[in-house]
């Protein structure tokens, strides 16, 4: 049972560092993040959003849905944590 666990993380493991092989370096102008995207939310996220602070309006009206997904896995991970600490009372 361990050598599979260790064939399965050593292929996931393969996999991830392939898939970051065709990915644009760090910081790169070039990279379509800083030359297409970034750009087209400085110059409309205030006509679109009515927002004037930029980052506000990326999390809130562009990725809205996946700004509530992340709330509720960290709501989730909280309560759950809560849960399993908390001290119950003896009989």
């Amino acid at each position: 049972m361990k050598i599979l666990g260790l064939i399965v993380t050593m292929v996931t493991g393969a996999l991830l560092m392939y898939g970051t092989a065709d990915m644009p370096d760090w910081g790169d102008p070039n990279s379509p993040a800083n030359s297409r995207i970034s750009p087209r939310y400085i110059e409309k996220t205030e006509i679109e959003t009515a927002t004037p602070n930029i980052v506000t309006s990326i999390l809130a009206d562009y990725r809205g849905y996946d700004t509530l997904g992340e709330t509720t896995v960290i709501f989730t991970a909280g309560v759950s944590c809560i849960l399993l600490l908390r001290r119950r009372r003896k009989g």
